[in-house]
């Protein structure tokens, strides 16, 4: 009897199959995936966006929220607008990792296949990995020690009103780090290099050589 209602509140689309990946949007309001679920596309606006541990998401975007991906778990891109993006270890991302204003953290052996890219915010890579390159504005990018980036590294020109007082970035290369493709700097940043590390061409900076786990501040 609970089978036969069961099976008809979900002909009626009453219900859903424990195996659909369904999308949610909301506003004002955070969305969370627990440890090993599944979903769709997540979207919010007013709300942070949290993902368990070994979930599985097809993407995750929201607009003045964080979103913090579990270890283990994959999707196949992350966006947000003004809060930060953290990838748990081991966590993978098909696509891109795009913010406008936040930071972005891949903790030791996330995986990001494409490119990693914000305005305002640091970028900070821990034994992970990148293979569409790393792009900011005025963020500070640091390559953790044994991380690994291919596509390069580019610091875009900062045409905003307030440019002329900026800071300059200060971008690290760490030990055993390996950056494959062109650092192209089209401002003026502060760069230093591990001298274990590996990196294409520079152009439009002067890397500093720093020996033992960090530059000197």
């Amino acid at each position: 009897m609970i089978r036969t209602k069961f099976v008809l509140l979900l002909a009626l689309g009453l219900v859903a199959p424990a195996f659909a990946q369904d999308d949610v949007d909301k506003v004002n309001g955070a969305i969370s995936v627990g440890d090993g679920g599944s979903a769709g596309k997540l979207s919010t606006v007013n709300g942070g966006i949290r993902i368990g541990a070994n979930a599985h998401v097809k993407s995750a975007e929201t607009v003045n929220g964080g979103i913090h991906v579990g270890a283990g778990a994959t999707l196949d891109s992350v966006e947000s607008v003004n809060g930060g993006i953290r990838l748990g270890s081991n966590a993978k991302v098909g696509g891109t990792v795009n913010v406008v204003n936040g930071s972005i953290t891949l903790e030791q052996g996330a995986d990001v296949a494409g490119k990693a890219s914000n305005v305002n915010g640091g970028i900070q890579l821990d034994a992970a990995h990148v293979g569409g390159g790393i792009e900011t504005v005025n963020g500070d990018i640091t390559i953790g020690a044994n991380s690994r980036v291919e596509g390069g590294i580019l610091v875009e020109e900062n045409h905003s009103w307030f440019s002329v007082n900026s800071r300059k970035p200060r971008i690290v290369i760490g030990p055993h780090a390996v950056v494959q493709g062109t650092l192209k700097f089209k401002r003026e940043v502060e760069l230093w290099v591990s001298d274990s590390a590996t990196i294409g061409t520079v152009d439009g900076a002067s890397a500093q050589k720093f020996s033992g786990e960090r530059p000197p501040n």
